[in-house]
């Protein structure tokens, strides 16, 4: 049962706050040659999300368009209101990955998606995705075959081998979408205007979306809410907390750092002579320190993750290291020994000349080869675009590209260029990928804990030092240290 696409027709429907993203992606979709009928709605009065989703919902049902795009503020609602039609399987995608999920294991035949949550240059990525990926893996193909079998009530009665019903399952007249039923959806009339808004409001309020009044209380600050807690500013804390840190206070102007620091840091060795002792010892102390990863080249990569088995400590390589000049076929194929090595973590350095060159395109490719690795390994990629070698435009232009390739993170450099991480890189960079899920790495000549602060303070939600454990010892009360900060770091004149 493969369906691939050949038929270019295609539903598309919105409410009033999917709109301008129906808009946006109908000029878009038409452009590329597919016959695109429009369900409504034609401005942006208020309008009811059930109606439209059904109308689209019939249309794919009846086999009139093989494909559907709905869009309302969340996407939820429509995905329940078609997935009430026979033979739809409708899917809420958030993201690149979860858009080839529901077409490979799912075949998915209609797209749901939320306005207020993603812009539309994501949009247009996950619609591309959903309207060129197919199902025809044979396992994916049988469980799409077993979902329609559930929809025509045969595994209730045992039909399909190797499904059998729940002990509590009763023998009951199998469900169907009866011609009544399918005619009354479009004309629901339960639920009013008014109350449709107010569930939309308190989906803004779970989402964490700016929309949500400041003055409101919330369950960490009571009445008094400043909006750049963890629960109205989930954006601002995410990339802390993805990162694995149990206290986040975020105060007006940056408020204080956490005293969790150790999770904030990346215990790094990427010098050339170093060692296994070395490596082993970095190991050990991101252990005893409870650091978030320890970064090394990749030939260390797979005793680094015998030695940090089974702990939290993650092991993160580099790739393209540290010029960036490798094509874009060697990076993937090096990202992928890397994770089948066990590395967890890529740190990917951009081709920087063809950025300079104003060859975007070129970079947005080799950026996203890697991501598409990691994602295929289950792995963090960060993307190194190495601030001293380029303007503040080409900054901004290289986080935008990293964004656009779904990478996790924009990390500031290598080490091994003229200058280190600044906070004046890292507050243009978080500012770049703001709105986003991404995080920002400092990285380059962090050596003491008021270097530390200061990236932290301009946006940074990881460190890459070579000299974390110092800077520990100095978050804890200790002295600064005159000379080397740990067994196996670089001298002063190096800046990894």
């Amino acid at each position: 049962m493969s369906s691939k696409v050949t038929d270019r027709r295609i539903a598309i429907g919105s409410d009033h706050g999917g709109f301008d993203l129906k808009e946006h992606l109908k000029k878009r979709l038409v452009g590329q040659g597919w016959s695109v009928e429009d369900c409504g709605t034609q401005d942006k009065n208020p309008a009811d999300y059930p109606r439209i989703a059904a109308s689209v919902a019939r249309l794919v049902s009846e086999r009139k368009c093989p494909r559907g795009i709905i869009i309302d503020g969340a996407g939820i609602g429509s995905s329940m209101v078609a997935n009430k039609f026979p033979g739809v399987r409708a899917a809420l995608c958030y993201d690149v990955s979860s858009a080839r999920n529901s077409r490979e294991h799912n075949d998915a035949n209609i797209l749901t998606l939320g306005a207020g949550l993603i812009g539309p240059s994501l949009a247009e990525q996950i619609v591309e995705t959903f309207l060129s990926v197919d199902c025809t893996v044979d396992r994916h193909v049988r469980r799409v075959a077993m979902i329609e079998e559930v929809e025509r009530g045969i595994i209730g009665t045992g039909a399909i081998p190797g499904m059998t019903p729940p002990p509590q399952a009763r023998p009951e007249e199998p469900h169907t979408m009866t011609p009544d039923v399918l005619r009354r959806i479009p004309d629901l009339k339960e639920l009013s205007s008014a109350d449709l808004e107010r569930i939309a409001d308190r989906i803004a309020q779970l989402l964490g979306r700016d929309g949500w009044p400041a003055r409101s209380s919330c369950s960490c600050c009571g009445e008094h809410c400043h909006g750049r807690c963890a629960e109205k500013g989930p954006d601002t804390v995410r990339g802390l907390i993805g990162m694995g840190a149990d206290r986040i206070g975020m105060g007006p102007g940056g408020g204080p750092i956490p005293r969790d620091v150790a999770k904030y840091i990346d215990h790094t060795l990427l010098k050339p002579e170093a060692t296994r002792q070395q490596i082993e010892q970095l190991c050990r102390e991101a252990l005893e320190f409870g650091f978030a990863s320890v970064c090394i080249n990749p030939n260390w990569v797979k005793p680094a993750a015998d030695v940090l088995k089974g702990s939290s400590v993650a092991v993160c390589t580099v790739v393209g290291f540290p010029l960036g000049t490798h094509v874009a076929e060697v990076k993937a194929f090096e990202t992928r020994k890397a994770i089948r090595d066990g590395a967890r973590e890529i740190d990917m350095v951009i081709n920087i000349g063809a950025l300079k060159s104003g060859d975007d395109d070129l970079v947005y490719r080799d950026i996203k080869a890697v991501v598409d690795a990691c994602y295929d390994g289950r792995a963090i990629c960060k993307v190194i675009i190495e601030c001293a070698l380029l303007s503040d435009d080409e900054k901004v232009r290289a986080c935008h590209l990293a964004k656009r390739a779904r990478a996790d993170f924009v990390k500031t450099s290598t080490g091994f260029a003229s200058t280190g991480a600044t906070s004046h890189d890292v507050a243009l960079m978080s500012e770049a990928v703001a709105g986003t899920r991404m995080g920002v790495k400092a990285a380059g000549g962090i050596r003491s804990y008021d270097d530390f602060k200061k990236m932290v303070e301009a946006g940074a939600t990881r460190i890459g030092a070579s000299a974390g454990v110092q800077i520990l010892k100095e978050a804890k009360g200790g002295q600064p240290a005159e000379g080397n900060p740990t067994a196996g770091a670089p001298s002063s004149r190096e800046k990894y």
